[in-house]
């Protein structure tokens, strides 16, 4: 969001500041103040540090939006190839479904494609600005959609309508939309424990909410050092399910002696394990160890309340004010349990549980820290939320975690609602965008025509009258056109503007008159700009203090840069003008203005501070987001490979389809086809060590430089992983492996496979698969 000047009369804090003993009147003069500190803080025409770094600062913000759609449109890709694996597997997919995956892998063709007439351009443009702009269409229309539809829309709400995620109109109109639809759940829902806990599209709107960048900037630099720091310890043990603590000091002790005693069976019960003293030893130093960790989480999160982006804090304050209007007797634990389900539930502990798909660290975390970091995960849960324990009855012997920060987790989730509203702001951002007509959003043609066929589906219940400008818009373009194939879904650049309002050319008239504003505020504020654009452009005439506004005018009006005289000559002539309104005065220097000037260049100096700060920050995310971004997209390869390989298989049994022995036409017996053998492929230890692929190693160091691996595929989608010893002739052992059931075992998240003397990374022995036999096909 825009910065806001500091000092002097006019000056106001951030956006949703505590502005509530203000009155309206001064309210509106400082909005007025800070419209022209924003236009002095984005003066297109200096070239100075801070305006360059604020040019690498808005690139930066562009770039993470854009990158959050494309990897959001992958992560859907990517949840619906999981669901056809199955089919994939055993073979049963039809050919209409086949293409449909087929659709998934195709990348888009960034060429000509499909074209709008201007006709359609103008009627689109109309209809989308209307959904940005009166957030209520998009907010009624997600409560009408189902589960199956929600994620398109999602893309077209969060990363295209509202798609730039730093900017301060786009934002708020959102969170605008955001508290309709909450009002509207918190209406009709029956029971205060159904509130906000529901998979519905309600509730995937608030988790995607939380994944654009602002939510995964903050993930990562509070939790991400932290994590890291638990995960170093790979086998630290902290497991408490008295059951696995029971199997693993079994397992313990069978290893060590080579046999289990008689009074330690197998296959015992939760209750008689958890009863055995020598597990109580073990599990009763990792219960402490496990409530400091989770209290120095928590510590962090506390600590870093005030980096919490505003969006998602404003949600919180939402939740808990409709749930006072709803429930005005819930107490306040009561309160506390729903805005921590919104603000742990669904953005805290998924990135703790599943850092990596946060990309909040390298790779999976190895499986004792894992384990840990889910219990972390359930502590804080239960902290923000009434505990059940009736299905981990172990989790009890955490309790007094619970008991001991109930307080403090209440007074952290109530400071969190502690939020100003952004309705003035949001009224100067709507009269800044009337005064334009060059604002676009960026879209698909399939977001084009899924959103106008959803629409049209539901326009009675959206629009019931005939006038209403929604209906309007939609009777114009007529009926939805099917969309596109993936590959033709090309995006374009469209023009949105208001059909129904005309541009307002004179935005400091408009302002005067609806605000209440004097002709001697908005010259005041006019003429304080333009002089901080001018000691901007020439910095050198500030140096002296007081700044000497009348010479710095006169400077200005002399000077070489056309630019620079136009202002200069401009700024003389306001200068009188305020004189003669007896506003400031030459006598004393322009007293008045020149600490005004003074206060704004203190608080443009702070600016370019913070603003290289932010963009160091942000490069990280945008790193981040890549990273992420690569990840998705490796997976999409595998899938393809996946898909070429079923085809090959099919193909080959087509081909061979009369079996062996049976006499086809003709009288001749007809033949299988033979599958062409691929590799092997040899790979060392250190190799497969080096690229991450072998994650654990029981190979004596040694021993190590002996050891290599051979990879075969006798078949399409089957491989053989042979582990030899020089000189040797036989593999030590050999593993058959099906490619689905590689992929299987990472859409269950099971990153290992054991191949006894090694573990290697599923992920990656899929892509070296791919990587290798994908192009010897």
């Amino acid at each position: 969001m825009p910065g806001s000047p500091t000092g002097g009369a006019y000056s106001t804090g951030i956006p949703g500041g505590n502005n509530k003993s203000l009155s309206r009147n001064t309210m509106n003069r400082i909005s007025v103040s800070a419209m022209y500190s924003m236009a002095a803080e984005a003066d297109v025409e200096v070239d100075d540090d801070l305006a360059k770094a604020q040019k690498r600062l808005r690139d930066l913000k562009s770039k993470i939006s854009s990158q959050s759609k494309k990897n959001f449109v992958l992560e859907r890709d990517v949840r619906y190839l999981d669901s056809r694996i199955a089919l994939l597997i055993q073979n049963r997919m039809a050919a209409d479904e086949e293409q449909k995956v087929q659709e998934h892998l195709d990348e888009v063709d960034s060429g000509d494609g499909q074209h709008l007439d201007d006709k359609k351009m103008t009627a689109y443009g109309n209809l989308f600005f209307l959904l940005q702009a009166e957030p209520r269409h998009i907010a009624s229309l997600c409560r009408l959609i189902s589960m199956a539809e929600i994620d398109i829309l999602l893309q077209t709400v969060m990363f295209t309508l509202y798609g730039n995620q730093y900017e301060s109109r786009e934002e708020h109109l959102l969170l605008t939309m955001f508290q309709s639809v909450l009002s509207a759940q918190f209406e009709t829902s029956t029971e205060f424990g159904s509130l906000l806990r529901a998979n519905t599209p309600v509730s995937r709107m608030m988790t995607t909410y939380t994944r654009r960048g602002p939510g995964q900037s903050y993930l990562k630099s509070v939790l991400s050092e932290r994590i890291n720091s638990l995960i170093e310890h790979k086998e630290l043990n902290l497991e408490i399910n008295p059951l696995k603590v029971y199997e693993q000091m079994i397992n313990q002790i069978e290893e060590d002696r080579g046999s289990i005693p008689d009074n330690l069976p197998r296959g015992v019960s939760p209750e008689v394990a958890a009863a055995n003293p020598d597990v109580q030893g073990i599990i009763l130093p990792r219960l402490t160890m496990l409530m400091e960790i989770a209290d120095s989480f928590l510590s962090t999160i506390i600590d870093a309340m005030e980096t919490v982006p505003y969006g998602i804090r404003w949600i919180c304050k939402q939740i808990r004010s409709l749930t006072r209007r709803k429930y005005p007797d819930a107490s306040d634990f009561a309160l506390c349990s729903l805005i921590g389900g919104f603000f742990f539930l669904r953005f805290i502990n998924p990135a703790i549980v599943t850092p990596q798909a946060y990309m909040l660290v390298d790779g999976v975390p190895n499986k004792h820290p894992r384990r840990t970091l889910t219990l972390i995960a359930k502590m804080l849960q239960n902290l923000a939320n009434k505990p059940s324990y009736s299905k981990e009855a172990y989790m009890m012997s955490l309790n007094p975690f619970v008991e001991n920060n109930k307080k403090r987790i209440n007074e952290f989730l109530n400071s969190l609602c502690d939020v100003g509203d952004f309705y003035d702001n949001l009224e100067m951002d709507q009269y800044m965008t009337l005064s334009k007509r060059d604002f676009k959003i960026n879209i698909t043609l399939n977001e084009l025509y899924v959103t106008q066929d959803y629409l049209l589906k539901h326009i009675d219940t959206l629009a019931p009258s005939d006038k209403h400008h929604l209906r309007l818009c939609l009777s114009e373009l007529g009926s939805a056109p099917p969309q596109v194939p993936r590959k033709e879904n090309r995006a374009i650049d469209l023009p949105i503007f208001s059909r129904w309002e005309t541009p307002v050319q004179d935005i400091t008239a408009q302002l005067m008159s609806d605000n209440n504003v004097t002709k001697n505020d908005i010259l005041f504020q006019e003429t304080k700009s333009i002089f901080v654009q001018l000691i901007r452009s020439i910095p050198q005439l500030a140096d002296r203090r007081p700044i000497n506004l009348a010479n710095l005018a006169e400077r200005a009006a002399t000077a070489k840069d056309a630019m620079l005289v136009r202002k200069g000559i401009k700024v003389k002539e306001m200068l009188r003008e305020l004189e003669e309104l007896k506003v400031v005065d030459s006598r004393d220097n322009y007293r008045l203005m020149q600490e005004e000037v003074s206060a704004e260049l203190v608080h443009l100096g702070n600016m370019k501070e913070k603003v290289s700060v932010e963009a160091k920050s942000l490069e990280s995310v945008f790193k981040t987001i890549g990273d992420h971004n690569n990840y998705l997209r490796s997976q999409l390869e595998q899938y393809k490979s996946y898909l070429q390989n079923v085809r090959a298989t099919s193909s080959s049994k087509d081909k061979a389809s009369t079996p062996v022995g049976v006499t086809a036409v003709g009288g001749k017996e007809k033949k299988p086809a033979k599958s062409t053998v691929l590799g092997p492929y040899r790979f060392t230890h250190a190799q497969l060590e080096k690229e991450g692929i072998i994650m654990e190693s029981n190979v004596p160091d040694n021993r190590r430089a002996n050891i290599y691996f051979n990879i075969t595929s006798p078949s399409p989608g089957t491989f053989i992983i042979g582990l030899h010893y020089k000189g040797r002739d036989k593999a030590i052992l050999e593993m058959d492996l099906g490619l689905d059931d590689l992929l299987e075992k990472q859409k269950d998240n099971n990153v290992y496979l054991d191949l006894e003397y090694v573990q290697l990374n599923v992920p990656k022995v899929l892509a070296l698969l791919n990587k290798v036999f994908g192009k010897r096909k």
